[in-house]
């Protein structure tokens, strides 16, 4: 008896697929003789002819006489029936999908499909981008960044680390160590258009068993997002604060630009 991959049915049973592979074998067969021929059960065997029959895959060529429709008929029928099933539960889904899909908050594990994910969303951006990253995660996102940030969109880069100066809008986070309780992991965020956020934290030496969260919720994507607006302020309190320094007209004007930006 030939075995089937029920992943590969396609709407007919195991006995029906290979009743119809054991027909192109050969025929004409009656019953009894394809009931041999194919290992499928005598008590089986007419029903599963009855149903070859009513889907038009099989006929009876003379009395109690099987042939199979060619192959590429029958491959062609499928397909078209499978392309069908598809297209029909594509759009089932697109409709049950609408509205509650956006408040669920995922989580990503692991570090390739994080920034698989980040990637993703820079390629998507429109209007702005709010991140802030270590040096670990620029390597391999500021490329994208700086294609983004070329193309017109807004990118308000906050680097963890001193970094070489690349965006128009780029500081350094002032204090990142008492942020940071465990200083074996780094932070990961970013928002784009006010409509998406990937945020979480890497664990340094357990990268692909970080879990990161990603969400299109409004009220996660703008809290996030304000998260990040507010390093922007805490960079300019801190110069002015603790290091006793004066704004310089460049970050002077970033304030002003930094305060308009909600």
């Amino acid at each position: 008896m030939v075995k089937i991959n029920t992943e590969f049915k396609l709407g007919l049973s195991d006995y029906a697929l290979t009743a119809y592979i054991s027909l192109t074998a050969n025929h004409p067969v009656n019953g009894s003789q394809l009931s041999r021929q194919s290992g499928i059960p005598r008590a089986r065997i007419y029903d599963v002819l009855e149903t070859l029959i009513a889907k038009g895959f099989v006929i009876e060529s003379s009395k109690s006489m099987y042939t199979p429709i060619p192959s590429q008929e029958f491959i062609r029928r499928l397909h078209q029936d499978f392309e069908t099933m598809l297209s029909s539960l594509e759009k089932k889904i697109k409709k049950a999908r609408q509205g509650p899909e956006k408040d669920v908050i995922w989580t990503i594990k692991g570090y390739a499909a994080a920034m698989g994910k980040a990637k993703e969303m820079i390629d998507k951006a429109k209007e702005e981008i709010y991140v802030r990253i270590s040096p670990e995660e620029g390597h391999y996102l500021d490329k994208k960044l700086l294609a983004a940030e070329s193309r017109g969109v807004q990118v308000k880069y906050i680097s963890m680390t001193p970094v070489p100066l690349k965006f128009k809008v780029q500081i350094v986070h002032p204090c990142p160590e008492p942020c940071e309780q465990d200083l074996n992991t780094r932070f990961f965020d970013i928002v784009v258009d006010k409509e998406e956020i990937l945020c979480g934290m890497f664990i340094d030496g357990d990268d692909d068993n970080s879990v990161i969260n990603w969400g299109q919720n409004k009220r996660f994507v703008l809290s996030g997002r304000d998260s990040l607006r507010h390093d922007f302020f805490h960079y300019f309190l801190h110069k002015i604060q603790n290091e006793k320094k004066a704004l310089s007209p460049e970050e002077k004007t970033l304030y002003e630009f930094i305060l308009k930006d909600i």
